[in-house]
């Protein structure tokens, strides 16, 4: 394995690492003298490759940022009820199994700015582009409809956090609440642009 080849795996076990630490550790419970510890390296190996303990949260984060991503939208050629189902299923285990992750992504658990905002935010985009093809069909839709479908995210991200906060429903129940309340929203939708109309959803 060539030396760049190295580096980068390097750099992507450290990651794995930090990723079981921070699985269910918020940011300040831990020190890099910690970290190091339970990775078995120097802590200077850390800041080679990520300069600060935030850098490295942050790579951490965006390794979670892109799972999530991809779980709610891996829903394959399906019709557009389970699909829609499938997104929601999918953004649901991915917040239970990651509580940390989660709750970081959407709440931006290591200091609001520019950088923690950008995360969340393409988080937000790419969900909403998923949840409109599975939807409609197409992850463009006009500015309207992807303002209402942000409110219903945002709705999401609020009831996720309570419910893997409080553990008092079950799975199946938030997702049938969320895929509710996501009917309402395009039904919605449809009546400001009916050019999109609303798929029907139990």
């Amino acid at each position: 394995m060539r030396g760049t080849e190295r580096s980068a795996a390097r750099r992507a076990e450290l990651i794995a690492i930090g990723r079981k630490l921070f699985a269910d550790t918020s940011y300040d419970a831990l020190s890099m003298d910690e970290i190091a510890q339970h990775a078995g390296v120097a802590k200077g190996l850390i800041y080679y490759y990520f300069e600060s303990k935030r850098g490295y949260y942050l790579a951490i984060i965006e390794e979670s940022v892109g799972e999530l991503v991809d779980g709610a939208s891996s829903v394959g050629d399906l019709a557009p009820v389970e699909r829609v189902h499938r997104t929601v299923e999918g953004y649901l285990r991915y917040a239970e199994r990651n509580q940390a992750a989660y709750r970081t992504i959407v709440t931006g658990g290591v200091g609001f700015d520019a950088q923690v905002q950008a995360i969340r935010d393409g988080v937000r985009d790419a969900l909403i582009a998923t949840i409109a093809r599975a939807a409609y069909g197409t992850s463009w839709v006009p500015r309207l409809a992807r303002t209402a479908l942000l409110g219903w995210l945002c709705s999401v991200e609020g009831i996720t956090l309570d419910w893997i906060g409080h553990h008092e429903l079950e799975r199946d129940t938030v997702r049938a609440l969320l895929v509710r309340t996501l009917g309402e929203t395009l039904r919605v939708i449809e009546e400001f642009e009916p050019s999109y109309p609303a798929p029907v959803l139990p």
